[in-house]
């Protein structure tokens, strides 16, 4: 019974993708260019529902709020301001506790979307669009609870939430930002100082070290890589693939020093950025690993891909 259950909701969501039409389009917009908050409302289920809305909004980058209808009326109307947007749930669209709010956002004249399965409903006729979420029957066996319904509605929810998302550049570091609880923000959060290898753990060489040195040091400490320096002064690095192609490449002498073999531009990144920027950095550039510098441009550690892989930022 439950498989049957959950394969009726999927083929409702899966008839739900055609349902989408400009008006989808047009609420995404309007959301994007309102200046002020996005509120929520809805009572029952579709205010459960609603609050979801606002709490993935709100995580997002779309500043968002929910408002109970049922204390709406008792001076929370107060909250809503012209630059505002109104977002009121109600499936069957005559839930008469939203009615206050709806008014007072028409003369306040804030934009409303409602989200309905009847577009002819009396919540219809007081938005300015309707996102419509129909469906033939609820999963329970009354065809009462709502069932299907909020799974329609929660799933609109979240395909607003991720289009706004792309819409507005919304990235990881972002993320990282509005999420510094839990393992999740922890594992976004981290500084790349709070992972870095740092002090005698990094290998460091001379322009003048032999191969043999350099490889000796590279060995030692398992980095994968060689910082080549002059005092306090980084004149670049070399990788173990910069000493693999210099061994089989033409030039090579059994008399040749770091200096013939390094890269003069290593790739740096502050002991202050997040983690996740270090994992852009890797990327983009096509690396392993990554020297880290200070506010006053010294070297102070080295951070590998496999410390990335390690916290799961990889």
């Amino acid at each position: 019974m439950g498989r049957k259950v959950l394969e009726k909701e999927a083929r409702a969501l899966s008839a739900f993708v055609s349902d989408l039409d400009a008006q989808f389009s047009t609420a995404c917009e309007k959301i994007i260019q309102c200046r002020g908050t996005v509120l929520l409302t809805g009572i029952g289920k579709s205010g459960l529902v609603a609050r979801k809305w606002s709490s993935t909004f709100a995580s997002t980058g779309t500043k968002s709020y929910f408002i109970n209808p049922a204390e709406a009326s008792h001076g929370d109307l107060g909250i809503m301001h012209s630059e505002d947007l109104l977002i009121a749930l109600s499936y069957s669209g005559e839930t008469e506790e939203l009615s206050s709010i709806l008014r007072h956002a028409r003369e306040t004249g804030i934009y409303r979307i409602g989200v309905s399965g009847n577009k002819e409903s009396s919540l219809a006729r007081q938005c300015d669009i309707t996102l419509s979420v129909k469906t033939i029957e609820e999963v329970c066996p009354l065809n009462l609870a709502p069932t299907t319904s909020t799974t329609l509605m929660m799933a609109l929810g979240d395909a607003l939430a991720v289009v706004l998302m792309q819409l507005r550049g919304f990235t990881e570091k972002d993320f990282a930002r509005l999420h510094p609880g839990g393992s999740l923000g922890r594992r976004l959060w981290l500084r790349v100082k709070d992972l870095m290898h740092s002090g005698n753990s990094i290998p460091k060489v001379n322009l003048s070290d032999s191969w043999q040195s350099v490889l000796l040091t590279m060995t030692e400490k398992r980095l994968g890589l060689a910082v080549v320096m002059k005092e306090q002064e980084v004149l670049g690095v070399i990788t173990d693939g910069d000493l693999r192609r210099f061994l089989q490449s033409g030039k090579f002498k059994d008399t040749a020093l770091a200096a013939d073999f390094m890269t003069r531009d290593p790739k740096f990144i502050s002991e202050d950025a997040l983690v996740v920027e270090a994992r852009e950095l890797v990327e983009k550039n096509s690396v392993q690993q990554l020297l880290v510098k200070d506010s006053n441009e010294k070297l102070t550690g080295v951070v590998h891909v496999y410390d990335l892989l390690k916290k799961k930022v990889l």
